[in-house]
């Protein structure tokens, strides 16, 4: 899957089937706009025709980590992270993480506090 120069492949950690969260909401607006997927949860599942996986695979070319966990649940993900090598991590609301917006910093890797629908939904992403 190649990403052209206007989409951004975007590893989404925290993904749920439930529609009524904000990770299924990011999923599918990322994907309407074009932007590839990897949706990464606790249970497998699918987000139309996005499948939820619960082991994280080797992804190359990510651009964003979008974080939808609290941060006690991050610390698993944090070497995978890095080796993603993401240009930016976007903490959530309620992602918060001060030691893994230090450890982007470190590897030069931009940490965002901000809701990635609304950064979608104002031509920000």
């Amino acid at each position: 899957m190649e990403t052209t120069n206007n989409t951004k492949r975007t590893v989404v950690l925290g993904a749920s089937p439930n529609p009524e969260r904000y990770s299924f909401m990011a999923v599918n607006r990322l994907k309407s706009k074009g932007h590839p997927v990897v949706a990464i949860g606790s249970r497998a599942a699918d987000i139309g025709d996005t499948p939820i996986i619960t082991t994280p695979p080797a992804v190359e070319d990510v651009d964003t980590v979008t974080l939808y966990l609290n941060p006690a649940r991050q610390q698993q993900y944090y070497d995978y992270i890095l080796q993603l090598k993401p240009r930016r991590i976007i903490f959530n609301p309620g992602a918060e993480n001060t030691e893994l917006e230090n450890i982007a910093r470190k590897n030069n890797i931009e940490p965002v506090n901000a809701c990635t629908l609304v950064l979608l939904s104002t031509g920000q992403f």
